[in-house]
């Protein structure tokens, strides 16, 4: 039965997989860089949102020789927005590493992949299957969707990993790794969709134990994440000559090495004006809201100021910009 689904997928691939920037067909694609940036950027993250950061990315820095000699600081400016900055800074970590240690090429065997910086295991086995046409099986939110409707696994995916992972090793095509790794992603994409799947559409429609099933939309079981809530104040202080105040945050944790406005969980200026808005956003696991206070002083322990026409020359957070906008900075 693998065998006859792989075939039945690859030439569903053929005929209705999606054109990409990033993506060729019959093969590896001639240019790991390109492969790797994609990757990462779509960690978590989906192709229409990425679409535009990619294309702008790459000509911004077209090679990875590029994109080591950037300063940090012009990478999170053009990464702005798309989130997870995390990555920004991972990718251009693993540039330098590839120009430092590999002479500018890049490795092809597993070992030195997984030493490259941001790269899991997921995005490992995607980099050498779509860069190398190397035989790894792909393991994502979608291919893990497909995996447990086809077979009707209704357990939590949380306990039933080790099992996902071998039925869709079965599944991997050996000699067109990079054609199903693609294949496979668009058809989560494309046709077995969280919400709706486009059943009758599947190539993989007759072998499938979950179609024609009420439960489909239910599959795959998930443990639900608890978000935790953080609740707050951000501050927009301006000085005696119309400056704002920003503040770089540290190079650990969330949203490390961007820049913001001074916020905290409790209130800390006596004389601060508050304006009844209030900025809210969702992160991976957390949900802050906070409320916009305005401050006129001098002098502040932590941060510099700035003109308001130069805050565009300045890398912020998805949350930081709401409140700009907010504040008509």
């Amino acid at each position: 039965m693998s065998i006859n689904l792989t075939k039945n997928l690859l030439q569903w691939y053929d005929l209705y997989g999606r054109d990409l920037p990033w993506r060729v067909r019959g093969g590896a694609h001639p240019t790991p860089y390109v492969v790797l940036v994609s990757e990462i950027m779509l960690q978590q993250t989906t192709v229409k949102t990425v679409l535009p950061y990619f294309e702008r990315f790459m000509n911004r820095f077209p090679t990875v020789e590029a994109l080591a000699a950037a300063p940090l600081e012009e990478v999170y400016l053009c990464w702005q927005g798309l989130g997870y900055y995390t990555r920004a800074r991972s990718l251009h970590t693993t540039a330098e590493m590839i120009v430092r240690d590999f002479g500018g090429k890049f490795p092809v065997d597993k070992e030195n992949v997984k030493k490259l910086k941001g790269l899991g295991a997921y995005t490992v086995a995607s980099f050498l299957a779509l860069a190398f046409n190397q035989s790894e099986t792909v393991v994502d939110g979608n291919v893990i969707r497909i995996i447990c409707r086809l077979y009707h696994l209704k357990q939590p995916v949380e306990e039933i990993m080790p099992l996902i992972r071998e039925k869709a090793e079965m599944l991997t095509d050996k000699e067109n790794a990079a054609d199903y790794a693609s294949a496979i992603m668009d058809l989560g994409a494309l046709i077995c969709t969280p919400k709706k799947p486009q059943c009758r559409l599947c190539p993989w429609q007759e072998a499938c134990l979950s179609y024609g099933k009420d439960d489909i939309e239910d599959i795959p079981r998930r443990v639900k994440a608890i978000k935790k809530e953080i609740n707050g104040f951000v501050y927009v202080i301006r000085n005696k000559n119309g400056e704002v105040l920003i503040r770089k945050r540290t190079e650990k944790g969330l949203l490390s090495g961007l820049y913001e406005f001074p916020w905290s969980e409790s209130y800390l200026f006596e004389n601060a004006l508050k304006s009844g808005l209030t900025v809210t956003h969702v992160f991976t696991h957390i949900k802050m809201r906070l409320e916009i206070c305005f401050v006129y002083a001098d002098a502040f322990a932590d941060g510099f100021f700035v003109k308001v026409s130069d805050l565009e020359s300045y890398p912020f957070s998805t949350l930081m910009k709401k409140v700009r906008q907010k504040s008509l900075l």
